[in-house]
């Protein structure tokens, strides 16, 4: 049974102390947060912009709380935490925990800066401790069948794909304070948008060139992108998506592809992904986006049983995923 402290009790640190609770290898020992009372009191109100499910307050009940993370380790010795904090604690947080000898799945992005990213995975080398970050389009069902098409040529060759990425400004939790705090959570490039940078670097690896439009919203200057990939020899990809909307304005992802027998289309509002050729129209269930976060907690916690790096989400990929965000600047 591993155990685990989850630091960070927002919109995401909800949603993976649903997955710890519900997985049978793993044990929530505890939630480190500025405001503890707050954030259990907050259980249930508008947070995120994803429906990932709903925790009670006397689900938790049991479960230890604390304001820091240094007495957190000393009292409960974990075996793991998860970091679910803004983006600038990253770095220092994830040090802290792989220095005291805790494993660590960290939210993304990683970091900002490519030299913490690069000490934080020699770290956790040094150490002998799993370094894992949360990129959970890895782990959805929609992803991973557009990557299984992708590989094995059901449908010909890959020419043209689309991935689409919007929501409104977020305004739960801390978000609005990070408008006067302007540039630190990376804004929709590196907030937003990775999720899909990361997937096609994933599966296609890294691009011979990018052509990017960078424009400024309200959290950062780069809170929209518009980027054209080119792969010398393999498709053109687009990728697009930001936060310049009103708060209310509806949360959507998605992708189109084209292949030499089909095209197709998948929409984050949609339980199917379309799937069109010259002479027919197919739907397929996409299966629900929202199991990946247990998926994703389940790898996890497998590869901590087996003492194994986590192949399919290694450091290295993530960090590399980093890198071609600071490319479209």
């Amino acid at each position: 049974m591993q155990k685990f402290v989850i630091v960070g009790f927002g919109f995401m640190g909800v949603t993976h102390a649903m997955s710890v609770l519900n997985h049978p290898g793993s044990k929530l020992v505890a939630i480190v947060d500025l405001d503890p009372e707050k954030a259990l009191e907050n259980l249930g109100q508008e947070s995120g912009n994803l429906e990932t499910g709903a925790i009670k307050k006397e689900d938790i009940s049991d479960i230890h709380t604390y304001t820091s993370f240094e007495k957190c380790i000393a009292e409960e010795k974990p075996d793991a935490c998860i970091l679910a904090v803004h983006t600038e604690l990253h770095y220092s947080m994830a040090v802290q925990a792989l220095e005291a000898g805790i494993h660590v799945l960290v939210e993304k992005p990683m970091v900002l800066d490519l030299t913490e990213g690069e000490k934080l995975i020699d770290l956790a080398s040094q150490r002998n401790l799993l370094l894992m970050v949360a990129h959970v389009v890895r782990f959805m069902t929609p992803y991973l069948k557009l990557k299984h098409w992708i590989e094995s040529g059901e449908f010909g060759e890959l020419n043209w794909l689309s991935m689409t990425r919007f929501t409104g400004l977020p305004a739960w939790g801390e978000w609005m304070e990070k408008q006067k705090d302007y540039g630190s959570t990376g804004g929709a490039l590196f907030d937003l948008a990775i999720h899909d940078i990361d997937f096609v670097q994933w599966v296609l690896g890294n691009p011979d060139s990018i052509n990017a439009t960078i424009l400024p919203g309200k959290l950062s200057a780069q809170d929209y992108v518009c980027a054209l990939w080119e792969y010398k020899s393999g498709p053109d990809v687009k990728i697009e998506g930001g936060t310049r909307f009103h708060h209310h304005f509806p949360f959507e992802a998605g992708f189109s592809a084209v292949f030499g027998k089909a095209s197709i289309r998948y929409s984050s509002s949609s339980e199917h992904i379309t799937i069109a050729t010259d002479a027919d129209t197919l739907e397929v269930p996409a299966g629900d986006a929202m199991e990946a976060y247990s998926s994703e907690l389940a790898y996890f916690v497998e590869c901590l049983d087996r003492n194994a790096l986590p192949e399919k989400c290694l450091p290295e990929s993530a960090l590399q995923s980093l890198r071609i965000c600071h490319e479209h600047l």
